[in-house]
C-alpha cells in the first residue's frame, strides 16, 4: 500500500516532469563578469560559473586545421615570394571578454546552459 507521503512525491514528480515537457529550453541574455574563471551574470541574483556552461566555437579560442595555397607577397629587405600550401592549424580567437553580452540557451531543466553567441 502506498502511503500518502509517496503518493504527493509522486503527483510533484509528474507534475515537475510535465513542466519541463512543456517548457524545454529557454533564451536568456547575460554578462560576462569574468573570464578566469568564466561567471555569466544573468540577472541579479543568477550568476552561472563554468560547470553549468557549454560553449560553442562562436565563443571560445580553438584550433582549426585548414587547406591553405597561396603565394607570400614580397616585402622588406631582400624581399621574395615564396608558395604555401598544404594543411596548416591555425589558432580562432574567439574567447569571451569580461563585459560582453552574450545569448544562452537554457537546456531541459536548467542545469546546463549553452552559450551560443554574442549578443
Amino acid at each position: 500500500m502506498i502511503s500518502i507521503a509517496s503518493l504527493v512525491e509522486i503527483i510533484k514528480c509528474a507534475a515537475t516532469e510535465a513542466g519541463d515537457a512543456a517548457d524545454p529550453c529557454g533564451i536568456l541574455f547575460g554578462t560576462v563578469a569574468g573570464v578566469g574563471p568564466l561567471r555569466i551574470q544573468v540577472d541579479q541574483k543568477l550568476v552561472l560559473t563554468e560547470d553549468f556552461l557549454i560553449l560553442t566555437s562562436a565563443v571560445k579560442d580553438y584550433d582549426a586545421e585548414m587547406e591553405v595555397s597561396h603565394v607570400t607577397g614580397p616585402g622588406g629587405e631582400g624581399a621574395h615570394t615564396h608558395p604555401y600550401t598544404g594543411r596548416k592549424v591555425f589558432s580562432i580567437k574567439n574567447g569571451l571578454k569580461t563585459g560582453e553580452h552574450v545569448l544562452l540557451l537554457r537546456v531541459q531543466g536548467g542545469q546546463k546552459y549553452i552559450v551560443l553567441d554574442r549578443g
